[in-house]
């Protein structure tokens, strides 16, 4: 059997029996001597029992063990009388147990603070007045605060409970809070299990700050009248443990003549409470909980406050497990949606890849999130010609994709209707410039292919020039000098065309900025020069030179993530 002594820290005299071959101090819950400091890591440093032998160990914590003010090193053993230190708390080490402490004074307990209590009624789910000097409620000269405990620095059960306390705190209310997820059922079974450990509790509530008015609302209420829904909130006591993160102990507030005013208070007779505020991961209130008793003979002392304290710890940890497991369900549903949208819009691509004697299609398209803005179609007409359209809609992410898709719809409409490629592209920009898009614009490429006569019609609108490479490897751009202005820009615009011959050999290839635009980790862009050496040199064949290209710009970027979408477009002539 052996024990440590806490000779340095909050609770000097305490005396801690160590059980077992295997003791770990840290700020976990699960640890067998918990530390209630920020400054211990959660699994601090473990004492290890073998063959009556004791051994100290370092857990590679944040700031060290010191054994006798030598930081430990590997395991070292420990004999009677040695003194342990874990950040600002110094236990000795006795194998037998040493003698108790004579307890110290009791402290003076009254403090004086704020500037006086509000009295405010409220329901739950409903905000209470925001706690500044401006508030609109009624205010009272006075406070019946009488003792705070710094509750930022606590985690964890703190050392200087009662073990009893503790062990119940942590069967009643972490396993409870341990079964559920929902944010109202983990409120409820903290305020469930805080009637339990406190019998004297009347009525109990857990104001939390809201994500995204940081405004506090009360969200969860209990209390032994049955028939009353209301809640008593004192602002001053919840503003002072909102701001300081102090849990705070309430007087006698009926008998204080400083609150002979407040009918609320008269008429609860509260005769005692607490107020915890409830922590996040980076030590910042989320909230509060706090509970009241009108019995007189049973106030709430001290050490109730440090178990409440304690207790409070897990149930903010419980708190912001919630709404993380709500958040993750939101982004859940939200990723179901993109991937149904994703679908969507993969449907609104071609299916497969028109048939022409004597020429060779081939495509590739790769959003840069779930869904993207840029597009491509094939529309065949009944005269035999065989309509593209290329598009980048500005912008990335649902919106660019749903213009893309009243795109889809509306340039296979226009293909349809018209016999040139500039025909098309006017009728496209009036529907799109008409259809009130506010300020975003589309680039956007026509062509038309006429198998039969072996030749091109193009009309750009503000898009990246399609380039025509020959038989002979030489690589031009086409309607470059017929280039108008972007889809949606002038509603009136009438778009020009030109009329390219398509021999034997020669390919077109059709893109859209993602390709270009490609960065390497030097902040690099991959560039139409790039593009344009490639195609100098690439394959023949259309969908062994669409890989190339994909894999000569993936090989420029060195896998750094692609920031906007990429589409390509290729067709040759064979015969």
């Amino acid at each position: 059997m052996a024990f440590l002594k806490v000779i340095k820290g909050s609770t000097p005299g305490q005396i801690l029996e160590l059980h077992g071959e295997r003791v770990v101090l840290g700020r976990h819950p699960k640890c067998q001597i918990v530390l209630g400091s920020a400054a211990v890591s959660r699994h601090h440093a473990q004492i290890l029992e073998s063959h009556g032998n004791f051994y100290l160990e370092d857990l590679r914590s944040r700031n060290r063990t010191y054994l006798n003010g030598t930081a430990v090193e590997g395991r070292t053993e420990i004999v009677d009388r040695d003194e342990i230190k874990v950040c600002d708390i110094t236990f000795r080490f006795h194998t037998q147990l040493p003698p108790l402490d004579s307890p110290p004074p009791s402290p003076d307990s009254t403090v004086s603070v704020g500037d006086g209590d509000v009295g405010y009624r409220a329901t739950v789910d409903e905000g209470i007045p925001d706690l500044d000097e401006d508030s609109d409620v009624e205010v009272l000269d006075g406070s019946s605060i009488i003792s705070t405990l710094d509750a930022r620095g606590s985690s964890s059960m703190r050392l200087g409970v009662k073990p009893e306390a503790k062990l119940k705190a942590v069967l009643e209310i972490g396993m409870a809070l341990a079964s559920v997820l929902k944010l109202e059922e983990v409120l409820d079974k903290i305020l469930d299990g805080l009637f339990k450990l406190f019998p004297q509790a009347d009525d109990g509530f857990v104001l939390l700050k809201d994500p995204e008015t940081a405004k506090l609302a009360v969200k969860a209420r209990k209390s032994r009248r049955p028939g009353d829904d209301s809640v008593r909130i004192s602002t001053t006591i919840v503003k002072q443990a909102m701001e300081t993160g102090e849990a705070i102990l309430s007087a006698d507030a009926v008998r204080d003549q400083r609150f002979q005013l407040s009918d609320s208070l008269t008429e609860l007779k509260i005769r005692s409470m607490m107020c915890v505020p409830l922590m996040d991961s980076e030590r910042k209130p989320q909230g509060v909980i706090q509970i009241d008793t009108r019995n007189l003979r049973q106030k709430f002392s001290e050490s109730e406050l440090e178990v409440l304290v304690s207790v409070a710890a897990q149930a903010s940890l419980a708190v912001e497990n919630s709404r993380l497991h709500e958040q993750l369900l939101e982004q859940r549903e939200m990723q179901r949606d993109l991937e149904v949208a994703t679908q969507i819009q993969l449907g609104f691509l071609p299916s497969r890849r028109p048939k022409a004697p004597g020429y060779d299609f081939y495509d590739y398209y790769e959003p840069a999130q779930s869904v993207g803005g840029d597009y491509f179609d094939y529309v065949e007409r009944p005269d035999g010609r065989i309509g593209i359209a290329v598009a980048d809609v500005a912008g990335k992410g649902i919106p660019a994709a749903l213009l893309a898709a009243r795109l889809y719809s509306s340039a296979r409409i226009q293909l349809l209707m018209h016999d040139s490629a500039a025909q098309a592209m006017t009728g496209l920009n009036s529907e799109i410039a008409a259809s009130g898009l506010g300020y975003r614009f589309i680039t956007c490429a026509i062509a038309i292919l006429d198998p039969q006569k072996h030749e091109l019609m193009i009309s750009n609108a503000g898009h990246l020039p399609p380039l025509l490479r020959d038989g002979k490897r030489k690589v031009r751009a086409l309607a470059e000098d017929v280039s108008g202005m972007p889809l949606g820009v002038a509603p009136t615009q009438e778009f020009a065309e030109t009329i390219v011959p398509i021999r034997t050999g020669d390919t077109l290839v059709l893109y859209t900025d993602g390709i270009t635009e490609a960065m390497n980790p030097e902040n690099e862009l991959y560039g139409g020069k790039l593009l344009r050496k490639y195609l100098t040199k690439g394959p023949l064949a259309a969908e062994e030179l669409v890989h190339g290209i994909v894999a000569d710009v993936e090989a420029f970027c060195e896998e750094r993530s692609q920031k906007d979408d990429m589409c390509l477009v290729c067709l040759r002539r064979t015969e």
